[in-house]
C-alpha cells in the first residue's frame, strides 16, 4: 500500500501543529498518530491529567488522516459528527496514541473509528466514531 504523500502535512491545521502530532504508521485504511506529551497539554494541574480537548483533537485529526490514507487522494473533508467517549484520564508524562480506521467511504461521506491509548490499545483512554463530509475539491495545502 502506498502512503498518501499528503499525510506529511498532518500538522497543517493550527491545533495539530500546536500539539505537534506525528504520523507513526499507516495501513491500507488506517493510521497511528502520536500526541507527544508536553506540559502545555495538561488540563488538570492538580491531578496532572491531559486536557480532554487535546485528546479530542488527536482523535479528530487521526480520523481525517485515516480518510486521506483510505481514499489515496487529497480530496477535502470536514467533520460532520465526532462522538468521543472518554473512558479514563490520560496521565501526565505519557505520549498518547490514536489508531484510526476509515471503515467505509461513499461518494460524499466517510466513516471512521478511533481508539486513543498510552501503553496498551486494549486499555483505551477514549474511543470515538466520526462521520466526515467529502468535498469534490482538494484540501488546501497553503
Amino acid at each position: 500500500m502506498t502512503i498518501n504523500p499528503f499525510l506529511e502535512k498532518i500538522n497543517q491545521t493550527p491545533h495539530a501543529h500546536k500539539l505537534g502530532l506525528e504520523l507513526i504508521s499507516t495501513e491500507e485504511t488506517s493510521v497511528v498518530l502520536k500526541l507527544p506529551f508536553s506540559e502545555s497539554i495538561v488540563g488538570d494541574s492538580i491531578n496532572k491529567q491531559i486536557h480532554g480537548g487535546a485528546i479530542t483533537t488527536l482523535a479528530d485529526t487521526a480520523c481525517g488522516v485515516a480518510i486521506f490514507q483510505a481514499q489515496q487522494n487529497n480530496r477535502a473533508m470536514a467533520t460532520l459528527d465526532l462522538r468521543v467517549d472518554h473512558m479514563q484520564p490520560a496521565g501526565s508524562g505519557n505520549d498518547v496514541y490514536a489508531h484510526a480506521d476509515c471503515y467505509h467511504i461513499t461518494h460524499t461521506i466517510a466513516f471512521t473509528r478511533v481508539t486513543v491509548y498510552t501503553d496498551d490499545i486494549n486499555k483505551p483512554i477514549a474511543t470515538a466514531l466520526g462521520t466526515f463530509m467529502r468535498s469534490n475539491d482538494d484540501f488546501p495545502t497553503e
